[in-house]
């Protein structure tokens, strides 16, 4: 029966779609820190927010979340913007020692700020949208559309912005400060630009994800704190500013995730999150591959 059940294409189908939205979390999480070495652990609330904006679209307008998801991301480039010009461009100005652990306290508390004014005008209570939940039959998997929209939008956009990575001006100069930002300055990349680009990609990224996980997650003020830890599972798995290792590794997570649960309970699904995280960071803390070295 274990047999049957793993190789059940029900399951396989809820693991690439658990996947795919934390594929698409993790990389934008991992663009900001390849590029800029901002430990964000506020970034699952850019995806409470996301969901928060396609649940008052869809609420107020009837607006479906897949055509709010642009404004979710429009959101989060509106937010990195204003993000960095009242806060991170001092950050970015210290030394590339005190980076990460500045980031680290700056970030943790705009989380709480942000969860906190989020309760207070929205409540604490959890929401949820009822949309695109009809039933589609392919090869004996039942599929809801909404399911279908998550894997298809998830996928196309990490492709998208891998391609983009390898075959346009500004994906090469991302790559480049990735990989050694001095360098880069040096042959001339705008390196304050690039990472600024970076910033906004990665916030409108997770903006974006936030909208289309309002069809399938409750929406509330604290809802972020799980994406968190999956976004620095997919980038430490990974490896740190490897984003097509992250986009596996987002796979790989929600195999362990669906799979896990299949085989032991519901109730283990958090502690299968955590349990991952705490045991790549004692195990495998340089990624399943070798991690690309970053340099500021």
């Amino acid at each position: 029966m274990t047999m049957d059940l793993i190789a059940s294409p029900q399951l396989l189908f809820s693991a690439l779609v658990l996947g795919a939205g934390y594929a698409l979390v993790g990389l934008g999480l991992n663009l900001v820190y390849g590029t800029m070495r901002l430990l964000n652990v506020g970034h699952g609330d850019l995806v409470m927010l996301g969901a928060y904006v396609a649940f008052w679209c869809f609420a107020l307008t009837g607006l479906p979340p897949p055509l709010a998801a642009p404004l979710a991301a429009a959101l989060g480039v509106l937010l990195a913007e204003a993000l960095h010009r009242g806060l991170l461009h001092r950050l970015l100005g210290a030394g590339a020692e005190r980076i990460e652990a500045n980031s680290l306290l700056v970030f943790f508390g705009l989380s709480i700020i942000v969860q906190n004014l989020a309760a207070l005008a929205f409540t604490a209570s959890p929401r949820a949208l009822r949309t695109l939940d009809d039933v589609v039959h392919v090869a004996g998997v039942a599929m809801t559309e909404s399911r279908i929209v998550i894997l298809l939008v998830a996928l196309a956009v990490c492709g998208g912005v891998l391609i983009g990575l390898r075959a346009t001006v500004w994906g090469l100069a991302i790559k480049a400060v990735i990989d050694n930002g001095r360098a880069a300055a040096v042959v001339g990349v705008d390196v304050p630009r690039v990472r600024r680009l970076a910033l906004w990609a990665g916030f409108a990224i997770a903006g974006l994800a936030g909208a289309l996980l309002a069809m399938v997650e409750q929406i509330g003020p604290f809802m972020g704190f799980p994406y968190t830890i999956a976004a620095f599972v997919v980038i430490i798995l990974g490896g740190l500013g490897r984003l097509g290792g992250g986009v596996v590794a987002g796979l790989l997570l929600g195999f362990v995730q669906v799979y896990g649960v299949a085989l032991t309970a519901p109730t283990f699904s958090s502690m299968l999150l955590y349990g991952t995280f705490v045991a790549v960071l004692l195990l495998r803390p340089q990624g399943l591959a070798r991690a690309a070295r970053i340099r500021s």
